[in-house]
């Protein structure tokens, strides 16, 4: 693979990285302590949201990102064709 486009699959892989980062941090940083006590507001199965965010939902969260990372990189090693299949 050129130099250039093995540059632009790591460029594409940072990126996908980045979002989900940020999006890991806004839902167990920012929910999860930030935004705690104006979630407390709701509850979820008895529970108040910032305590679910803060305990359940930024591990959800993680779990369904690493499946969607999953998902792009799989798609992204067939666009370079670097895929294992």
């Amino acid at each position: 693979m050129p130099k250039s486009k093995m540059q632009q699959y790591w460029n594409k892989n940072l990126k996908t990285l980045f979002y989900l980062l940020v999006v890991w941090f806004v839902v167990s940083f920012g929910f999860g302590i930030i935004g705690v006590d104006y979630l407390n507001q709701f509850h979820i199965g008895g529970f108040k949201l910032g305590f679910w965010f803060a305990q359940q939902g930024s591990i959800f969260t993680f779990v369904i990102l690493i499946f969607i990372y999953v998902v792009r990189m799989n798609k992204l090693d067939k666009e370079f064709d670097v895929n294992e299949d």
